[in-house]
């Protein structure tokens, strides 16, 4: 077999695998569960159990691609001595290949926001606004031709190999996508009113603690570092065997609670200055925010043209990070179990995205395509998000915690004894303990059982 690629460097490594994880969960989602739990006391919170579930988590799969060096579904194949257990990496490449299928529709509405935001189309009140997402997004044509370009915007860097396409569209994006969120939290805290948003961000109440703000951060935790979709097992598998993977993953950690936080000061302080709620939920960014934009820069238009063009552009670029991330697992897996050229194997993932893309966009748009009384697109968002993502969580932590040899665990873990060593049986407590039980409480409560 050909040999693998590998990251040239740790900048790289940090980056792509960063990238994976940084996406719509932190620009989008994160923002509007801050929102509607309350605001700094559920950040808190997420912290906390950022490092509690999401540092072990991550290592666990780091583990595991590093160790075996190849696609998840093989990963944990080899190293179970082809016992059940290999299932856990399918379901991962299942996973991905759902959410890279509807992730691409959200992605595709990004794309014709900036599209519309330099067109000036966006300018207009609330019901204004709300009109123009409606029409396109019922469109039976346009928002799939945007969904499916994206899928093709990230096939192209696919192609290019783990190196040449993964790593140095990393090291463009990352840092593109953090200078243009500097310029937008800089810009919206400058807005008059601005510092309400700031405090509700940042000065916890803690009377607002509740079971459902705690378990809610936890479940953000946990889909915000893609944990349970082979992504992190997928590129830890062209880690070298140098690499540190606690300060690796610490690293990861770090810049994607940081961005999670600047999406926040971005979109509150500009909201709380128009007088916005913060709670406005998931149409936060297509309805309820082109209005904000208008409103706070009212007396200069020009100014509030490119904060709107900025802003939809953060979001391609980081919709892009991850879906560059989900298509590489599916493609890794064809390439090493089908044999298959990776130009070849990114046409099958290409392929099968796009066509969930163009009915998952229909379900919510054109047609009225249902699975289970939802929407095609909701029924994947749900089963993937409260099914599928904590179920491979779960195996994965229960995996590396209980089934493979402790000593396997402890050599990839401190590279053989020469680093961490000191953090090991933390380390191990957790993933043994700590997170099935986490990860089983927001599998419980996304299933409304607490």
């Amino acid at each position: 077999m050909k040999e693998r690629g590998n990251f040239g460097s740790k900048l790289g490594i940090v980056l792509a695998t960063a990238g994976s994880a940084v996406g719509l969960g932190n620009i989008w989602r994160f923002p509007y569960m801050t929102g509607e739990n309350g605001g700094a006391a559920f950040i808190l919170f997420y912290i906390g159990c950022i490092f509690v579930l999401g540092l072990p988590g991550m290592i666990s799969e780091f583990i595991v691609g590093r160790h075996a060096q190849t696609n998840a579904a093989r990963a944990y194949d080899t190293l179970s001595n082809g016992k059940p257990w290999k299932l856990v990496g399918y379901l991962g490449i299942l996973t991905s290949t759902i959410i890279l299928g509807f992730y691409a529709v959200v992605a595709g509405w990004c794309l014709q926001y900036v599209y519309a935001a330099m067109a000036g189309k966006l300018v207009g009140d609330a019901a204004f606004v709300k009109t123009y997402f409606v029409t396109f997004s019922s469109h039976p044509l346009r928002p799939v031709l945007c969904g499916v370009a994206f899928v093709l915007i990230t096939h192209i860097v696919i192609v290019n190999g783990v190196q040449k396409g993964i790593e140095r569209a990393s090291k463009w994006l990352m840092p593109i996508l953090f200078v243009l969120l500097l310029v937008l939290v800089t810009a919206s805290c400058a807005l008059p009113g601005s510092m309400e948003g700031v405090r509700f961000l940042l000065q916890p109440d803690f009377s607002k603690l509740s079971n459902k703000v705690m378990l809610d951060a936890l479940g953000q935790a946990f889909f915000s570092l893609s944990l349970g979709t082979a992504c992190l097992c997928t590129y830890a598998s062209y880690f070298t065997k140098e690499t540190n993977l606690l300060r690796s993953a610490g690293q990861i950690v770090m810049l994607d609670t940081m961005i999670a936080i600047f999406a926040g000061l971005m979109i509150f302080p500009a909201a709380f200055s128009v007088g916005i709620s913060p709670d406005s939920g998931p149409s936060l960014i297509f309805i309820t925010l082109p209005n904000v934009f208008q409103q706070a820069f009212v007396g200069m238009p020009q100014v509030g043209w490119v904060i709107s063009v900025m802003f939809y552009a953060l979001l391609v670029f980081a919709a892009l990070t991850s879906t560059i991330s989900m298509h590489e697992i599916g493609t890794a897996f064809f390439t090493e179990e089908f044999h298959l050229r990776r130009r070849h194997a990114a046409w099958v993932i290409t392929i099968l995205a796009s066509a969930l893309c163009l009915f998952c966009s229909w379900s919510v748009g054109a047609f009225d395509i249902q699975l289970l009384g939802y929407s095609l697109m909701d029924f994947c968002d749900l089963l993937t998000a409260n099914f599928m993502l904590p179920l491979g969580g779960m195996l994965a932590c229960l995996f590396v915690g209980w089934y493979i040899p402790r000593q396997l665990v402890y050599d990839e873990f401190t590279n053989g004894g020469q680093c961490n060593k000191w953090f090991f049986l933390t380390f191990l407590f957790a993933v043994r303990y700590i997170c099935p039980l986490a990860i089983t409480l927001v599998f419980l409560h996304q299933l409304g059982w607490i």
